[in-house]
């Protein structure tokens, strides 16, 4: 039975030897057509994906509306970014990158940079000050600990 399985089909014989050449070349051609036709293929996807990765700004924001009306409207936040096809976490991130330039925009000049420099430099201070304070505190509560204990 084994033998009978390795058997090749009968009507496949190879009596004359110029149809193994033409199957060989047959199967050369059908390669070369094949790989030919599978690197136009790659190349054009591949040139899509590479075209554009993402959404532009303005997408964005019309999904970010899109959300917020659906919201607005009675549904919620997860069924909203659901119907949007995008996933809560891009939600939040997206309105987060929008948001930003307008509080930048806000703040932009050069005094307010020197304001928040200003503004920095006294919380810089008033944090050593705090911290000075709570370590001599510290010591007197541990001095006066050790003297209760008979320690010093």
């Amino acid at each position: 039975m084994a033998d009978d399985e390795t058997q090749t089909p009968p009507d496949i014989t190879p009596t004359a030897e110029a149809e193994p050449t033409t199957i060989a070349a047959a199967k050369r051609a059908s390669r070369a057509r094949k790989t030919g036709a599978a690197k136009p293929r790659a190349a054009t996807s591949a040139a899509a994906k590479s075209k554009r990765r993402g959404l532009t700004a303005e997408e964005k924001q019309q999904k970010i509306d899109q959300i917020e009306a659906q919201v607005s409207g009675g549904a919620t936040l997860k069924d909203a970014v659901k119907t949007a096809g995008i996933s809560d976490q891009t939600y939040y991130q997206w309105k987060k990158a929008l948001m930003q330039p307008a509080v930048q925009d806000l703040t932009g000049t050069a005094a307010s940079d020197d304001e928040e420099w200003a503004e920095f430099v006294a919380l810089e201070e008033e944090n050593r000050r705090l911290r000075k304070l709570l370590s001599e505190k510290l010591r007197t509560e541990n001095a006066e600990l050790r003297r209760r204990l008979g320690l010093k």
